[in-house]
């Protein structure tokens, strides 16, 4: 174990609200458990779900910091009881249950991994949330295929350039929705085959013309509200879709024969509740089927923006203006 200091800088959620209610304290570090390990925070990824925590409208789960924050890189500084995953030392990158925007962030030692060769630690922290969430989402839940047709909305987001790279890499046939002529730029150059500009056309019906009627085969969504209906319009028959937010709202009187005519499955999930073990076991196909093509180039991170860890609230207002294309990070140590 180093030298550790007693306290440390954090932001902290003063109130529920905008991003003038995240403010800069002072805490101890964090007390580790069996099998955690506490990582001193070089970066720190900003995520969706943090600006909900934010609002009051995400609490962390039980147990868990209340600090936002769910992915960060870092060095290792200490080991708790029977952890031997990581040595002291080791540089990682980690998927935090919250607490990610500290100097100092402890994690279960499954849920980290190590830096992949070529990478920042700045880039590093853009990895674990997105690349998780559309893991353990689109192969596993849902079981993209090769030579399946595949449609993520907001190609543009952190999870949006996520899918759209592992489901080309994986072979699939990449249909995105974005909300600018620069978005769709963006999203081509990441391997995205058919990119459609929501702001100008019914995605639902420009994919049908292009399939000809066929429809795509799954469909990543974060969009909810009358979306739900349209992708289904957009998918094939025996079409998965996954929901992992709900952006627009909950969707009211949906009209389930479609969903029943053409037999779909519309299921979701969130991955911050879930247990330690699941998280882990992520991990470990991270680390044997995706970790070799980051480290190959095949694959990465797509960076927006980096700013201070005290300027937490002005990458908020970045992500809130939906302008970003790629991954927010908070820098915290050097």
């Amino acid at each position: 174990m180093q030298n550790l200091p007693e306290s440390m800088t954090v932001v902290a959620i003063s109130e529920p609200g905008g991003p003038d209610v995240l403010k800069a304290e002072r805490r101890p570090i964090p007390d580790l458990g069996p099998g955690e390990i506490l990582i001193r925070v070089v970066a720190a990824g900003v995520n969706r779900p943090d600006v909900l925590q934010r609002k009051g409208a995400y609490p962390p789960p039980k147990g868990a910091s209340d600090l936002p924050g769910l992915e960060v890189s870092g060095e290792v500084v200490a080991c708790g009881e029977g952890s031997t995953r990581h040595q002291v030392g080791a540089q990682v990158t980690a998927l935090a249950p919250g607490g990610g925007y500290a100097e100092y962030c402890k994690v279960p030692e499954g849920h980290a991994l190590p830096i992949p060769q070529g990478l920042s630690m700045v880039e590093a922290a853009a990895l674990p949330e997105t690349f998780f969430t559309v893991w353990t989402n689109v192969f596993d839940r849902v079981g993209l295929k090769s030579g399946e047709r595949f449609l993520v909305h907001g190609g543009t987001s952190g999870i949006g350039t996520t899918a759209i790279q592992l489901a080309r890499a994986f072979g699939a046939e990449v249909f995105t929705t974005v909300g600018s002529d620069d978005k769709a730029e963006a999203v081509k150059k990441l391997g995205a085959d058919h990119v459609i500009n929501y702001r100008e056309a019914a995605f639902e019906k420009v994919i049908l013309e292009i399939t000809e009627g066929a429809g795509v085969d799954v469909i990543l969504d974060m969009v909810g509200g009358d979306y739900v209906e349209r992708n289904w319009k957009a998918a094939a028959v025996e079409g998965r879709i996954c929901q992992i937010a709900t952006l627009n709202g909950i969707a009211e009187n949906v009209n389930f024969s479609r969903l029943m005519v053409k037999r779909l499955t519309h299921t979701g999930s969130t991955l911050r509740p879930r247990s330690d073990a699941f998280k882990t076991a992520i991990a470990d196909s991270l680390s044997e089927k995706v970790w070799p093509l980051i480290e190959s180039g095949k694959i990465g991170p797509v960076m927006d923006s980096t700013f201070p860890l005290g300027e937490a609230a002005e990458a908020h207002r970045r992500m809130e203006s939906s302008g970003h294309i790629g991954k927010i990070v908070l820098s915290v140590n050097d």
